[in-house]
């Protein structure tokens, strides 16, 4: 299956959709778009810059990703996540913070880390980078500044820009680059993209979002040498099923794509 044809594919499903799709698809020197810079609320694809950010303050001697922090009861939160859940002295090491706010996506522990890495920095670093769709403006589960209006906000563009900044290791040193690119590998939420991909044959690294009427995924393919970056992001669907079946026809789409 040729580019083109991937295209004419990808435009079909976006357009059966009910909700509106915002889609960048790059591999190699080719790239499909649909609203690649619409904004979005970033459900938890937030959490890819914020990744980031943590390592990006590792390697530049800012940020100690050993260093424990006790998980108080300021910090717990609900949605998704296990460490609500967990013992009330617990106390984690920021490098595993950063592995359940993506493998789990845990509220809790990427509110820690919002505390500990910095809101500012962290739009900070989204900024540097002119990811101009992109902004963190609230904790996860902050339920008063949501009903104030204040909301995070991605695009699709931004989101693969993160992606590749990860994996070509051209903004993070090449052992932070590979610990980010690990901790996406062992993403466990996987029913979206993803849901129907041959995982012992495709590698696979990604992150999910979803809110109401919202559903979000993004992934690094690698099949054969070959190397393919996605962000799907859907808001205004009816219900949950209407999203993710968009996504399962797209992620079929690609897979035969990358192993032909």
């Amino acid at each position: 299956m040729d580019i083109e044809k991937v295209k004419k594919k990808v435009s079909e499903i976006a357009a059966q959709c009910d909700g509106r799709v915002g889609l960048v698809i790059e591999t190699g020197e080719d790239r499909i778009e649909i609203n690649p810079h619409d904004r979005f609320s970033s459900a938890s694809l937030i959490k890819i810059p914020i990744l980031l950010e943590g390592f990006r303050q590792y390697d530049r001697g800012a940020l100690d990703l050993q260093e424990y922090l006790p998980v108080q009861a300021a910090h717990r939160v609900g949605g998704a996540g296990v460490l609500q859940a967990l013992s009330d002295d617990l106390k984690l090491k920021i490098v595993d913070l950063l592995a359940l706010m993506i493998i789990v996506s845990d509220n809790t522990a990427t509110n820690m880390l919002i505390d500990r890495i910095g809101m500012n920095k962290i739009n900070q670093c989204i900024k540097d980078h002119t990811l101009e769709g992109t902004e963190l403006n609230r904790k996860m589960m902050d339920l008063d500044a949501a009903q104030k209006g204040m909301d995070n906000h991605t695009t699709a563009s931004d989101i693969v820009w993160c992606l590749r900044a990860i994996d070509e290791q051209n903004f993070l040193t090449k052992e932070s680059s590979i610990q980010a690119f690990n901790i996406l590998e062992k993403q466990q939420f996987k029913n979206k993209l993803c849901d129907s991909l041959d995982s012992e044959a495709i590698q696979i690294a990604s992150k999910t979002g979803e809110l109401p009427g919202v559903e979000h995924d993004c992934v690094i393919m690698k099949y054969g040498g070959n190397t393919l970056y996605a962000a799907v992001l859907i808001d205004g669907l009816p219900n949950r099923e209407a999203g993710r079946k968009t996504f399962t026809q797209i992620g079929i789409v690609l897979s035969q794509f990358i192993m032909t």
